[in-house]
Protein backbone atom coordinates (compact mmCIF):
# COMPACT_ATOMS: atom_id res chain seq x y z
CA UNK A 1 0.00 0.00 0.00
CA UNK A 2 1.47 3.16 -0.59
CA UNK A 3 2.86 5.70 1.70
CA UNK A 4 0.67 9.00 2.80
CA UNK A 5 2.79 12.16 1.82
CA UNK A 6 4.34 13.27 -1.11
CA UNK A 7 3.42 10.50 -4.45
CA UNK A 8 6.56 8.93 -5.42
CA UNK A 9 7.85 10.60 -9.07
CA UNK A 10 6.83 9.10 -12.13
CA UNK A 11 8.69 8.75 -14.91
CA UNK A 12 7.83 7.73 -18.48
CA UNK A 13 10.06 4.87 -18.30
CA UNK A 14 8.09 3.75 -15.19
CA UNK A 15 4.82 4.00 -16.86
CA UNK A 16 5.91 1.62 -19.63
CA UNK A 17 7.62 -0.93 -17.47
CA UNK A 18 4.32 -0.96 -15.26
CA UNK A 19 1.90 -1.21 -17.82
CA UNK A 20 4.46 -4.04 -19.52
CA UNK A 21 4.54 -6.21 -16.62
CA UNK A 22 0.70 -6.06 -16.51
CA UNK A 23 -0.17 -7.06 -19.94
CA UNK A 24 2.19 -9.64 -19.82
CA UNK A 25 0.82 -10.66 -16.33
CA UNK A 26 -2.82 -10.53 -17.42
CA UNK A 27 -3.42 -9.54 -21.05
CA UNK A 28 -4.75 -6.37 -22.19
CA UNK A 29 -8.43 -6.17 -21.29
CA UNK A 30 -7.46 -5.59 -17.70
CA UNK A 31 -5.20 -2.51 -18.55
CA UNK A 32 -6.73 0.50 -17.28
CA UNK A 33 -5.15 3.52 -16.39
CA UNK A 34 -6.61 3.20 -12.79
CA UNK A 35 -5.14 -0.32 -12.76
CA UNK A 36 -1.85 1.45 -14.08
CA UNK A 37 -2.13 3.82 -11.28
CA UNK A 38 -2.87 1.23 -8.90
CA UNK A 39 0.50 -0.83 -9.83
CA UNK A 40 2.53 2.41 -9.33
CA UNK A 41 1.02 3.52 -6.40
CA UNK A 42 -0.02 7.04 -8.29
CA UNK A 43 -2.94 8.98 -8.71
CA UNK A 44 -4.63 7.87 -11.97
CA UNK A 45 -4.31 11.78 -13.31
CA UNK A 46 -0.96 11.96 -12.75
CA UNK A 47 -0.12 9.48 -15.49
CA UNK A 48 -1.76 12.21 -17.75
CA UNK A 49 1.39 14.01 -17.69
CA UNK A 50 3.12 11.56 -19.66
CA UNK A 51 0.37 9.74 -21.69
CA UNK A 52 -2.58 11.16 -23.33
CA UNK A 53 -4.98 7.78 -23.16
CA UNK A 54 -4.38 3.92 -23.13
CA UNK A 55 -4.24 3.78 -27.09
CA UNK A 56 -1.23 5.84 -26.66
CA UNK A 57 -0.11 3.93 -23.90
CA UNK A 58 -0.52 1.28 -26.09
CA UNK A 59 1.50 2.79 -29.13
CA UNK A 60 4.60 3.61 -27.01
CA UNK A 61 4.86 -0.14 -25.77
CA UNK A 62 4.33 -1.50 -29.30
CA UNK A 63 6.83 0.98 -30.86
CA UNK A 64 9.15 0.07 -28.00
CA UNK A 65 8.78 -3.68 -28.93
CA UNK A 66 9.29 -3.18 -32.37
CA UNK A 67 12.62 -0.97 -32.44
CA UNK A 68 13.83 -4.26 -30.05
CA UNK A 69 13.13 -6.66 -32.93
CA UNK A 70 16.30 -9.10 -33.59
CA UNK A 71 16.87 -9.02 -37.53
CA UNK A 72 18.73 -11.55 -38.21
CA UNK A 73 20.24 -12.40 -41.57
CA UNK A 74 17.79 -14.33 -43.72
CA UNK A 75 18.31 -17.17 -46.84
CA UNK A 76 18.55 -15.55 -49.90
CA UNK A 77 16.13 -17.88 -51.64
CA UNK A 78 12.70 -16.15 -51.82
CA UNK A 79 10.66 -19.09 -50.54
CA UNK A 80 13.18 -20.00 -48.01
CA UNK A 81 13.50 -16.49 -46.74
CA UNK A 82 9.41 -15.96 -46.68
CA UNK A 83 9.28 -19.15 -44.95
CA UNK A 84 12.18 -17.43 -41.96
CA UNK A 85 10.57 -14.14 -41.77
CA UNK A 86 7.46 -16.06 -41.19
CA UNK A 87 8.91 -18.19 -38.05
CA UNK A 88 10.29 -15.18 -36.53
CA UNK A 89 7.61 -13.36 -36.60
CA UNK A 90 5.32 -15.88 -35.02
CA UNK A 91 8.17 -16.85 -32.23
CA UNK A 92 8.60 -12.85 -31.44
CA UNK A 93 4.65 -12.62 -31.15
CA UNK A 94 4.58 -15.87 -28.96
CA UNK A 95 7.34 -14.12 -26.73
CA UNK A 96 4.71 -11.32 -25.80
CA UNK A 97 1.11 -12.36 -26.84
CA UNK A 98 -0.45 -9.47 -25.60
CA UNK A 99 0.76 -7.67 -28.61
CA UNK A 100 -1.21 -10.41 -30.99
CA UNK A 101 -4.49 -9.24 -29.04
CA UNK A 102 -3.53 -5.37 -29.08
CA UNK A 103 -3.06 -5.87 -32.82
CA UNK A 104 -5.79 -7.93 -33.71
CA UNK A 105 -8.55 -5.79 -31.39
CA UNK A 106 -7.34 -2.10 -32.44
CA UNK A 107 -6.11 0.18 -35.08
CA UNK A 108 -2.66 -0.25 -33.62
CA UNK A 109 0.38 -0.84 -34.70
CA UNK A 110 3.95 -0.24 -34.00
CA UNK A 111 5.34 0.83 -37.09
CA UNK A 112 9.07 -0.04 -36.82
CA UNK A 113 8.26 -3.48 -37.08
CA UNK A 114 6.67 -3.08 -40.16
CA UNK A 115 10.13 -3.97 -41.76
CA UNK A 116 9.35 -7.35 -41.44
CA UNK A 117 6.19 -7.16 -43.78
CA UNK A 118 8.17 -5.47 -46.01
CA UNK A 119 10.51 -8.40 -46.47
CA UNK A 120 7.61 -11.03 -46.73
CA UNK A 121 6.35 -9.42 -49.06
CA UNK A 122 9.45 -9.29 -51.18
CA UNK A 123 10.22 -12.45 -50.95
CA UNK A 124 6.75 -13.18 -52.47
CA UNK A 125 7.33 -10.75 -55.03
CA UNK A 126 11.22 -12.33 -55.87
CA UNK A 127 9.58 -15.89 -55.97
CA UNK A 128 7.44 -14.96 -58.97
CA UNK A 129 4.25 -13.04 -57.18
CA UNK A 130 2.33 -10.01 -58.17
CA UNK A 131 2.34 -7.38 -55.88
CA UNK A 132 -1.21 -7.39 -55.01
CA UNK A 133 -0.62 -11.49 -55.11
CA UNK A 134 2.27 -11.31 -52.21
CA UNK A 135 0.00 -8.77 -50.23
CA UNK A 136 -2.41 -11.81 -50.17
CA UNK A 137 0.42 -14.35 -49.25
CA UNK A 138 1.19 -12.38 -46.40
CA UNK A 139 -1.98 -11.40 -44.76
CA UNK A 140 -2.58 -15.69 -45.46
CA UNK A 141 0.14 -15.98 -42.86
CA UNK A 142 -0.38 -13.48 -40.80
CA UNK A 143 -4.14 -14.71 -40.49
CA UNK A 144 -2.03 -18.34 -39.72
CA UNK A 145 -0.10 -16.80 -37.02
CA UNK A 146 -2.57 -14.70 -35.45
CA UNK A 147 -5.00 -17.35 -34.90
CA UNK A 148 -2.84 -20.30 -33.82
CA UNK A 149 -1.64 -17.67 -30.82
CA UNK A 150 -4.70 -16.66 -29.85
CA UNK A 151 -5.87 -19.97 -29.90
CA UNK A 152 -3.08 -20.89 -27.69
CA UNK A 153 -3.16 -17.49 -25.08
CA UNK A 154 -6.78 -18.55 -24.53
CA UNK A 155 -6.34 -22.40 -23.99
CA UNK A 156 -3.35 -21.50 -21.27
CA UNK A 157 -5.31 -19.53 -19.49
CA UNK A 158 -7.97 -21.88 -19.37
CA UNK A 159 -5.79 -24.55 -18.40
CA UNK A 160 -4.31 -22.33 -15.70
CA UNK A 161 -8.17 -21.68 -13.88
CA UNK A 162 -8.51 -25.15 -14.12
CA UNK A 163 -7.27 -28.31 -13.37
CA UNK A 164 -10.23 -30.56 -15.22
CA UNK A 165 -10.06 -31.41 -19.39
CA UNK A 166 -11.23 -28.73 -21.86
CA UNK A 167 -15.22 -29.69 -22.28
CA UNK A 168 -14.47 -30.52 -26.03
CA UNK A 169 -11.19 -32.92 -25.22
CA UNK A 170 -14.06 -34.82 -22.88
CA UNK A 171 -16.66 -34.92 -25.71
CA UNK A 172 -14.04 -36.26 -27.87
CA UNK A 173 -12.83 -39.06 -25.85
CA UNK A 174 -16.28 -40.69 -25.28
CA UNK A 175 -17.18 -40.45 -29.32
CA UNK A 176 -17.29 -43.78 -30.68
CA UNK A 177 -16.04 -45.59 -34.11
CA UNK A 178 -19.67 -46.25 -35.07
CA UNK A 179 -20.61 -42.83 -34.86
CA UNK A 180 -17.40 -40.88 -35.45
CA UNK A 181 -14.76 -43.56 -36.73
CA UNK A 182 -11.64 -41.22 -37.75
CA UNK A 183 -12.31 -38.94 -34.51
CA UNK A 184 -12.77 -42.03 -32.10
CA UNK A 185 -9.34 -43.12 -33.37
CA UNK A 186 -7.65 -40.48 -32.08
CA UNK A 187 -9.93 -39.29 -29.09
CA UNK A 188 -7.51 -40.36 -26.34
CA UNK A 189 -4.42 -38.71 -27.88
CA UNK A 190 -6.77 -35.34 -28.47
CA UNK A 191 -5.10 -33.60 -25.79
CA UNK A 192 -1.27 -34.58 -26.78
CA UNK A 193 -2.04 -33.87 -30.85
CA UNK A 194 -3.46 -30.17 -29.73
CA UNK A 195 -0.74 -29.84 -27.79
CA UNK A 196 2.03 -29.90 -30.19
CA UNK A 197 3.97 -27.03 -31.52
CA UNK A 198 4.15 -27.99 -35.41
CA UNK A 199 4.18 -23.86 -36.27
CA UNK A 200 7.11 -23.88 -38.22
CA UNK A 201 5.58 -27.13 -40.13
CA UNK A 202 2.38 -25.39 -40.87
CA UNK A 203 3.75 -21.45 -42.13
CA UNK A 204 6.09 -23.62 -44.57
CA UNK A 205 3.03 -25.72 -45.66
CA UNK A 206 1.05 -22.79 -46.04
CA UNK A 207 3.67 -20.85 -48.33
CA UNK A 208 4.24 -23.99 -50.39
CA UNK A 209 0.43 -23.99 -50.88
CA UNK A 210 0.68 -20.23 -51.43
CA UNK A 211 3.17 -19.91 -53.84
CA UNK A 212 2.96 -20.06 -57.64
CA UNK A 213 5.09 -22.73 -59.76
CA UNK A 214 8.74 -21.30 -60.04
CA UNK A 215 9.19 -19.53 -63.36
CA UNK A 216 10.67 -21.35 -66.01
CA UNK A 217 13.77 -19.38 -66.13
CA UNK A 218 14.52 -19.45 -62.09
Amino acid sequence: MPSAGRPPRLSLEAILAAADRILEAEGPDTLSMRRLAGELGSAPMALYYHVRDKDQLLLLLLEAHAQRMPRPDFPEDPRERLVAAAVTLYELLAERPWIVEVLTGDDLIGPSALWIVDLMIGAAIDYGCAPDEAVFVYRTLWFYIVGNLIVRVNSGRRRARSDNPAYHEQVIGTLTTTTHPHLATVGDRWSELNARDLHRAGLAAIVDGLLPPRPANA
